[in-house]
This record gives C-alpha cells, sequence and structure tokens, in this order.
C-alpha cells in the first residue's frame, strides 16, 4: 500500500476531501467485473478518494469494490470518501432524494460522502438515462428550477443521507443564484467542472475561492475518447511544453498537469483502471513546480473544452455559454 498519505482540502461545512482521488467513469463496453477489481486494487494503491455516477452505469461495482476492501479491514467506511451525483433526468424536486437513495441502493452504503447536481440542465425523466449522442433520438428539456432542487438536497444532508452536498458544471452566475437563495441552509462545498492547462479555469477557481468553493477538475489530463475530442483539438498530454517540464523533474507529463493543479488547490479525479497509471497519478506529492513553471502552464491556457454538450445548447439553462 502506498506510503504517500492523502492531502485533504477542507470544505465549506467543515468535513474534508482528499485532494485525489480516482474516476471511475468507464469508456466502452462494460467488461463484468472490471470496475470491481479497479477499484480494489486502487484501494490498495492508497486512493480513498472516488467519484462515481448514477449515469456512469457501474455504481454497483464501485460499491462491491469498496465493500470489499471493507470487509478484509485494508479500510474502514469512514476512511473512503465517495461521491455520487444527480443526473439531468432526476433534477426534478421530486425525483432528487429518490436518485440518492438509488445510488445508495446501487452502492449498498448506508451513506454518500458528496453529493451532487450533476448538471445545472433538466431533462424529462426517461428510462434511459444517457442522452443521444446525435439529434435521432429526441431530448425532451425540463427547465427545472435547481434551487428547489437544492432545497431537496439539503434535506438530505439532514437525514444523514448524504455528508456534504455540491454541484458540478455550474457557471458562475449560476453559483450564485444559489448563494443568494433567501433560504439557504448549506451552500455548495464543490463545483465539480472540466479543467486542465487547455482550460485552466483560472477565473472561475477565483470566483469559487473567495467563496469558499472548492473547484474539482475533472478530465484534468484532457481527453483521448474520440467521443469528446474533435480531429482539430490538441490532446493535452502531447503538449510539448508539459514534456519538457515533466523531463526536468522526472516526472511523466500526467505527474506534471495534475501537480499544476494540486498547487492550485484544485482537487483531480483522473480516470484510469490501469493499476500502473493509477500508481503513477498519485506520484505526485514529492516534487513542487516552481512559480516560473506555474505561470508557464497557465500561459498554455486556450479555452478547449473537451466535453460541451453541444446537444444541449439551446437548454435555457446551457453552463456554457457565459465565459465561466
Amino acid at each position: 500500500m502506498s506510503s504517500v498519505p492523502d492531502r485533504l482540502v477542507p470544505l465549506s461545512d467543515g468535513n474534508s476531501m482528499p485532494i485525489l482521488g480516482l474516476g471511475t467513469y468507464a469508456m466502452g463496453p462494460f467488461v463484468k467485473g472490471e470496475t470491481v477489481e479497479a477499484v480494489k486494487a486502487a484501494i490498495e494503491i492508497g486512493y480513498r478518494h472516488f467519484d462515481g455516477a448514477l449515469v456512469y452505469g457501474n455504481e454497483d461495482e464501485v460499491g462491491e469494490g469498496i465493500r470489499a476492501k471493507i470487509a478484509d479491514g485494508t479500510v474502514k467506511r469512514e476512511d473512503i470518501f465517495y461521491t455520487g451525483k444527480v443526473w439531468m433526468t432526476y433534477l426534478s424536486p421530486s425525483l432528487v432524494r429518490k436518485a440518492l437513495e438509488k445510488t445508495l441502493k446501487t452502492l449498498q452504503l448506508d451513506y454518500v460522502d458528496l453529493f451532487i447536481i450533476h448538471w445545472p440542465m433538466g431533462l424529462k425523466p426517461r428510462e434511459k438515462l444517457w442522452i443521444p449522442k446525435d439529434a435521432s433520438e429526441k431530448i425532451v428539456i425540463e427547465d427545472v428550477d435547481f434551487c428547489e432542487s437544492w432545497l431537496v438536497m439539503e434535506s438530505c444532508k439532514d437525514a444523514g443521507l448524504v455528508r456534504s452536498i455540491g454541484v458540478s458544471n455550474f457557471n458562475h452566475k449560476q453559483l450564485e443564484t444559489i448563494l443568494k437563495m433567501p433560504n439557504l441552509k448549506y451552500k455548495p462545498v464543490c463545483n465539480q467542472v472540466e479543467c486542465h492547462p487547455y482550460l485552466n479555469q483560472d477565473k472561475l477557481l477565483k470566483y469559487c475561492q473567495c467563496n469558499n468553493i472548492v473547484l474539482v477538475g475533472y478530465s484534468p489530463l484532457g481527453t483521448n475518447s474520440p467521443n469528446n475530442v474533435s480531429r482539430k483539438s490538441p490532446i493535452l498530454l502531447n503538449d510539448p511544453v508539459l514534456k519538457k517540464i515533466g523531463e526536468k523533474h522526472r516526472k511523466t507529463t500526467a505527474q506534471v498537469v495534475l501537480r499544476y493543479q494540486v498547487q492550485r488547490g484544485v482537487a483531480v479525479i483522473p480516470k484510469s483502471f490501469n493499476p500502473g497509471r493509477m500508481k503513477q497519478n498519485r506520484e505526485i506529492f514529492d516534487f513542487q513546480l516552481s512559480d516560473e513553471e506555474m505561470e508557464v502552464i497557465n500561459g498554455l491556457n486556450k479555452n478547449i473544452r473537451y466535453i460541451d454538450l453541444k446537444m444541449l445548447t439551446d437548454h435555457p439553462k446551457y453552463p456554457f455559454r457565459d465565459e465561466y
């Protein structure tokens, strides 16, 4: 097991989150048992933070992996930090708690550590959770008031079903809408967004830091997924500047990119089910990027968004029309 302790980020509600986690979204067709083994291996390597979602379709295996390592004494439940999400088809206030209860039943856990609104956009409830990849299948928009949904999130926290609550893919105006709710009891502890050197989210990060909201970066290594990368989009890990900085520190480009984020105070959840890469992604706490190197990496920003859900640009709450 890794001897490197997890760095914890304090949350505004008094809880804390490991700054480095493992994303559990699996590309392509599922191989039965693959996620179970990946989660078990990750816990052995030292991961304690797991980012999942009902829509990923593998929360049952994530839960099985976690429970297996609790059962064999490797970890206790309180050692694990699990994030679940309210999908767009569950964003109606009447369905939010049902979404959480479904996640808990699938995981076979009594509570989740963090539950977040996956997107500020609502879709009409449907049997198929995911959204279509083309226009051949009709998307039915539902203009949900996410502030009303937030009130249900607060009640779930009060009921002990979740320790902390937050949001994902919200722009600063949408965050401000929640923060200015007159009856707000708990503000979002985090905003999970795409964040990497080609989309450094500098303005959104500063806004969140001013409001004691942790920015959690998904796709921190960019993405090679053909579903998300156009032929014109450069591959982040091929960047020569990042490679040169990595050579100086005898680190991989991925390690440099992750180190850059944690030095900014951004929590990161890289995805990999490969034990070797999972181990490498944790080896980022034994070196430091200089102020000059941080400035150079900041300068790589191109505002490239690999995950933009363009099929929903007509939604009234589509978050990416604003600058940040």
